[in-house]
């Protein structure tokens, strides 16, 4: 009985992090903030995290700062199934 728990956890935990990963191969991403200014001039750029699946604005704590995260048009990102931070960091 514990095992399947387990298991159930493990995949609800594993899900997300797998859809941002697949959405990272389609995303058009950028090393810097400046690159992607440039790509979309009229949209705003944000922090992709791709671990989380979670995208930051610029000057929220985790802007630019997470491991696994490229810089992105918003709408980009949010056509490729990333959503904007909750709590605003």
């Amino acid at each position: 009985m514990h095992w399947t728990k387990a298991l159930i956890v493990i995949t609800f935990l594993t899900v997300p992090a797998l859809e941002a990963q697949a959405a990272s191969n389609n995303l058009q991403s950028f090393t810097t903030d400046a690159q992607a200014q440039q790509h979309c001039p009229g949209d705003r750029v944000v922090w992709a995290n791709m671990s989380s699946g979670v995208y930051h604005l610029r000057g929220e704590r985790y802007y630019g700062r997470t491991k696994n995260g490229v810089y992105a048009c918003q709408k980009d990102a949010e056509q490729h199934g990333l959503r904007i931070s909750r709590n605003g960091q």
